[in-house]
């Protein structure tokens, strides 16, 4: 992500209506959601509220993630759509990761975790993506996975395959995942699929807002 992209826009966005009793200010604590999701380990996030004598430990900081329940915003209307699958590891276990993005802003339009990949998972992942976004009439750049052409053709989606040029949008963003989930152990570290499934629409809302 861009280093010196403003975090206000996004901050003003965050929604904190899942606090009940939090003695922590709340602009630190959509600061602290943000500064993660922006690159930040746990670790060093904890250490950035420490600056401002607010003592919180690292499960409290992704509980705050967690619950704050950040996503990319509804009804875009995109002229392309490139879409791919990519393994994620959790724990021990590999799972994989759908995305959606638009190549012409680099937005994240969906993101889906699944614990294998096949025709039927591809199905239902473009479903939810018509369902949030207004794609029908876009064209689909695709790799040549059988599951995503199946599902396109299914949908009635216009498509094409596209191996380099504007798939390179969403190749940089799982580039992005990936180096987040293994450089920040902390980010997946027993974590359920849930939960990892949870935090990367929470990544994907601050990737829109900071690219």
């Amino acid at each position: 992500m861009p280093e010196n992209a403003s975090l206000s826009g996004s901050i003003d966005q965050i929604n904190l209506e899942f606090i009940e009793r939090e003695a922590t200010p709340r602009f630190l604590m959509k600061l602290s959601i943000q500064l993660h999701l922006a690159g930040l380990s746990l670790s060093n996030t904890v250490s950035v509220l420490e600056i401002f004598g607010v003592d919180r430990a690292r499960s409290t900081v992704h509980n705050w993630v967690h619950k704050a329940d950040l996503q990319p915003e509804d009804g875009q209307n995109p002229d392309h759509v490139a879409v791919d699958e990519t393994v994620i590891q959790l724990n021990d276990e590999q799972y994989w990761l759908y995305a959606a993005v638009d190549p012409e802003t680099n937005e994240l339009l969906h993101t889906e975790l699944e614990p294998t990949t096949n025709k039927v998972i591809a199905h239902a992942f473009f479903a939810e993506l018509r369902e949030k976004h207004n794609v029908d009439d876009a064209v689909f750049l695709i790799d040549g996975s059988h599951s995503l052409k199946d599902a396109c053709s299914r949908h009635g989606l216009d498509f094409r395959y596209e191996r380099n040029g504007n798939r390179n949008s969403v190749e940089r963003v799982f580039r992005e995942v990936k180096r987040r989930t293994t450089s920040f152990s902390n980010c997946f570290s027993n974590a359920q699929a849930d939960t990892a499934d949870d935090w990367l629409r929470s990544f994907a809302f601050a990737w829109n807002q900071l690219i």
